[in-house]
């Protein structure tokens, strides 16, 4: 039977706090008991919003879901607690890797200065970094993505799908990564549709970053963009988006999910009629390759890029209605051509 084990962080300072993150990111955490030496195991920390995000994180646990099936390994996951310090996930990690798990694996950029400084101090467990290349080492592979990519296709379905001429995009927090998204998604909609306008906000600034993990405050933003005439919202906001979608669901009009097929989620299946499309990241797959390699003694290291070429980023087509677009397919996949040809270079910031 699959047996995951959860692990919270220790600290009696972010004890309290762990409920709050329990509550909008998956199940109370559990069994931190220690790993048999002779048990193979991987583990993945989960980045704000935790588990049951229906988006970023829970295509990570699909990918250590995957591995355990597939590959007969034991897998254990920590949550991350709000308002949480950098030493918070520098002991999480650093719990995760003496525990034996191999590898470990920071799921979004937030972790990079965490596992700079553990990695060092355990030289033969790999550590997975998702979304971000600006630390590096001998055991850190750094697991990312062509963003702007896949935002691009969606940008073109919208402005193809839009009636109004207005789309609108949410940012969770206003970081290079999500900027890449609004970059992406704004070029493919002025590309196909130069007098279409995008309306562009972002939940919070850095350091706050709760802009990825509160649902009304995705569901304000959308409001006030579709007041403003969108009847396309493309949200990149992690946990914050499905309160985007919910709201842009109700109002009748398209949104647009990301990293995971979010028609396909049964948290938002309520919503699912009107969720267009998703940009999706195949997070599943880089985290069981990662694990996989490790358990065949090839770890990988070092950049490991995804973009269209690879499938490694794309648009979902589970909407039976969006398969109905003839003319918004048929204009996606000229775009995704032109760009894997190098003949459109998709920006990276707006």
């Amino acid at each position: 039977m699959r047996r995951i084990t959860r692990i919270a962080t220790v600290s009696v300072a972010s004890a309290a706090l762990a409920l709050s993150a329990t509550a909008c990111g998956g199940k109370k955490s559990s069994d931190s008991s220690s790993s048999s030496s002779s048990e193979k195991s991987a583990a993945i920390a989960y980045d704000i919003g935790g588990r049951g995000d229906q988006s970023f994180n829970d295509a990570a646990y699909a990918g250590l879901e995957k591995a355990e099936k597939d590959l007969k390994i034991k897998g254990a996951e920590a949550e991350p607690t709000e308002g949480e310090s950098e030493a918070d996930k520098v002991q999480r990690l650093t719990e995760l890797a003496r525990k034996g798990n191999n590898p470990v694996i920071g799921v979004g950029f937030a972790y990079a200065p965490a596992i700079k400084k553990v990695a060092e101090k355990f030289p033969k467990t790999t550590f997975g970094l998702i979304d971000d290349t600006s630390v590096t080492g001998p055991n850190i592979a750094n697991l990312v993505f062509n963003e702007e990519q896949g935002s691009y296709l969606a940008g073109v379905a919208a402005a193809k799908a839009s009636k109004t001429g207005t789309v609108g995009f949410i940012g969770g927090v206003e970081v290079p990564l999500i900027k890449k998204f609004e970059a992406g998604f704004t070029q493919g909609v002025k590309d196909t549709n130069p007098n279409a306008k995008v309306l562009s906000a972002y939940l919070t600034q850095p350091p706050d970053f709760t802009g990825f993990a509160k649902p009304d405050l995705g569901k304000a933003a959308a409001k006030g963009q579709l007041d403003g005439g969108a009847d396309v919202v493309y949200a990149a906001a992690g946990l914050a988006g499905s309160g985007a979608i919910e709201a842009t669901a109700n109002a009748g009009k398209w949104a647009v999910g990301v990293d995971s097929d979010q028609y396909n989620q049964a948290g938002l299946a309520k919503y699912k009629d009107k969720i267009l499309t998703s940009v999706t990241k195949d997070v599943q797959s880089a985290v069981y390759n990662l694990i996989k390699s490790v358990q065949d003694g090839t770890p990988q290291t070092g950049e490991v890029r995804y973009g269209l070429d690879k499938n490694g980023v794309g648009l979902a087509d589970s909407n039976p209605e969006y398969k109905k677009m003839a003319e918004v397919i048929a204009a996606v996949e000229k775009a995704k051509a032109d760009i894997i040809a190098k003949k459109i270079t998709v920006k990276t910031a707006p």
